[in-house]
């Protein structure tokens, strides 16, 4: 099941084409029809606020707290293989190698602890490969505090003590690109994490520049900064052109929904390209980082978060 198009300049109504043939398909049809609910009658509009309010009721297990902490349901062996089979037609199991040979910005997507490590590690890998990016490599994350969990894993990997998510960004940098120390230091302390924002810079011999930063929240009283606060701080630190492709690395898992609020928050207002990969697990970089095994419930999870983010993106389209 293909995503939206990321193609540079694409139209509003491909890219509308392309959120209606997703949440259309027959895998997620299904899924819904096996939770009880029918199929919402209306437009595009209606049918995503429809799914939206109903995998709110269905597949909401975070209830407001960080993805560690969302609850497991408990669901039978048929519907288990049926979220499976769904999640894997959906795009978000299998992982696909970039389709280019070179791009504008590599931008790599935080994540918890262990996610850190891979997907930076993964874009070393990319990069030494020979993809080639003639802008700067972008690690985008927040001031989200590591829980002891994640501080375990880090610890376990051979890492110093990190406090935060970008720490650990910063810290997998270090590591993947055999760095010691960044050439460039800027940010500012806004009193608040959710205020503030900081930059590192490193410069590895014969790669690209690599960037390291934390975005503040575009609502600060509520909330940390999420992933599109995230991609948009970083497009207002560099010089984005039309046309521009721009390659993103996450978890497969969520390659639906950052594609598309990568669509929302760069394609949309910049006129460059998206193409969004999932690190794969099977590069020999990360053999030393497994991925822990994947629940139904997180899948369905983020079935919801990738409805979700086609609603918003659907919303911003002129």
């Amino acid at each position: 099941m293909s995503l939206p198009t990321g193609e540079a300049g694409a139209s509003p109504e491909d890219l509308a084409a392309g959120v209606r043939d997703w949440v259309d398909s027959a895998p997620l049809r299904a899924l819904v029809a096996h939770f009880g609910g029918d199929w919402p009658p209306g437009d595009l509009a209606t049918v995503l606020a429809r799914l939206d309010d109903f995998s709110a009721r269905h597949w909401d297990f975070r209830g407001g707290r960080e993805r560690p902490d969302a609850r497991e349901p408990a669901l039978d062996d048929g519907t288990v293989r049926l979220v499976l089979d769904a999640a894997a037609a959906l795009g978000l199991v299998r992982p696909a190698p970039p389709a280019r040979p070179a791009y504008a910005h590599l931008v790599v997507l935080g994540g918890l602890a262990r996610a850190c490590l891979r997907r930076v590690s993964y874009a070393g890998h990319l990069l030494r490969a020979g993809t080639r990016v003639a802008g700067e490599v972008a690690v985008l994350g927040s001031f989200r505090p590591l829980s002891e969990w994640e501080q375990r894993t880090l610890a376990d990997a051979g890492l110093a003590p990190c406090a935060t998510e970008v720490d650990a960004l910063d810290a997998a940098v270090r590591l993947a690109f055999r760095m010691t120390a960044a050439s460039e230091e800027d940010g500012h302390d806004g009193g608040h994490p959710h205020h503030s924002w900081s930059a590192r810079t490193y410069r590895p011999a014969g790669l690209p520049p690599v960037r390291v930063l934390a975005a503040p929240s575009s609502e600060p009283d509520r909330r940390r900064a999420h992933t599109a606060d995230t991609q948009r701080f970083w497009a207002e630190h560099v010089r984005l052109s039309p046309g521009d492709p721009v390659l993103l690395v996450t978890a497969p898992i969520y390659v639906p929904f950052q594609h598309c609020d990568a669509l929302r928050t760069l394609a949309l207002p910049y006129g460059c390209g998206i193409e969004t990969v999932g690190v794969d697990p099977a590069v020999p970089d990360l053999t030393r980082l497994p991925e822990p095994t994947l629940s139904p419930g997180r899948y369905l999870q983020e079935i919801r978060s990738a409805i979700r983010a086609m609603r918003a993106l659907h919303r911003a389209l002129p």
